[in-house]
């Protein structure tokens, strides 16, 4: 495994216990340039995660709590008369940090989550006519409650589909959890936590990952695997061009991650899950049936020729 990496792993497993899979998929997106879904019930860790992710980079943290009444200014800044000047000053609002933490982003207005939803794509804002470029680099962790729980408003495919990877943390196991009874106690191990890498040392990956080589067979792979999803008989809602794209992206940062200039076939499999999950839309009769989006897109992958 890459040195930094590794460093930066074990960094964030001091303020969240038993999560390195989950952690590696976040560095992933990170260097690749994605943004991450969490979702989850409450108190499972997700903020810390974030959060230690933030003070290991010594980067800008901002974290925004998604209500039914947020304003898409609330997000994005607004500008605010200064009597003294008799001018309009920007104030910046908290999508203006290289860790952003949106919490609950389902709790609030579709008005409000496509404000947030777009400068992630554009990697800017615009107010009144001027353009605000954000951070760099610039990753939004976003969290969401179950669909099934009260008061939430699902993110349209659309949207969904700017997130590179959708993921889970899920309760901790027995072993993990000892460790957050023994350590959480009093003064919370956020605290003490230091930087171990910069914002200048992400760059560089984020740079030096794109030299990572593709083979075609795995350029194959990818498109096969996308195609069978959009000729599937349980899926209405196959993989987009953007989809495949982002599984590409994702498996370079993989590879990276782990020491090699090169993609192998055991990335695809530890990535299509996260990566393809959130894509793809089950036929009515098909969720009527219990099938679940996970089994569908196994028996997908499995009867790949690998």
């Amino acid at each position: 495994m890459n040195k930094h990496i590794e460093k930066l792993i074990e960094n964030i497993d001091k303020v969240i216990f038993g999560k390195r899979e989950e952690i590696m998929y976040i560095i992933t997106c990170l260097i690749s340039n994605g943004h991450v879904l969490l979702e989850d019930v409450p108190g499972v860790g997700k903020t810390n995660l974030v959060h230690g992710l933030a003070k290991s980079l010594n980067s800008s943290f901002g974290r925004i709590q998604f209500t039914p009444d947020l304003l898409p200014s609330d997000i994005t800044g607004v500008s605010i008369f200064n009597p003294k000047t008799t001018e309009f000053e920007f104030k910046k609002g908290p999508v203006f940090s290289n860790i952003l933490l949106a919490d609950e982003i389902n709790r609030t207005s579709p008005k409000t989550q496509s404000s947030l939803l777009e400068a992630m794509q554009e990697r800017q804002v615009t107010i009144e006519g001027k353009t605000y470029l954000l951070e760099y680099p610039f990753m939004v962790l976003a969290t969401e409650n179950p669909i099934e729980y009260e008061g939430t408003f699902p993110l349209p495919e659309a949207q969904l589909d700017r997130f590179m990877m959708k993921m889970s943390l899920g309760y901790p196991d027995s072993e993990s959890e000892k460790r957050i009874l023994r350590n959480y106690t009093n003064i919370t191990p956020l605290e003490n936590l230091s930087p171990v890498l910069t914002l200048d040392d992400i760059a560089r990956m984020q740079r030096e990952v794109t030299d990572v080589f593709v083979s075609e067979e795995i350029e194959d792979m990818i498109i096969e695997l996308v195609n069978n999803t959009r000729n599937h008989k349980e899926i209405k809602l196959g993989i987009s061009p953007r989809g495949s794209l982002l599984i590409y992206k994702a498996a370079k940062a993989f590879a990276y991650i782990n020491g090699r200039d090169f993609v192998l076939p055991d990335d695809i499999k530890k990535l299509y899950l996260p990566v393809f999950s959130h894509r793809i839309i089950l036929k009515p009769e098909s969720r009527f049936n219990n099938i679940s989006t996970e089994s569908v897109l196994n028996s997908i992958f499995y009867k790949l020729n690998i």
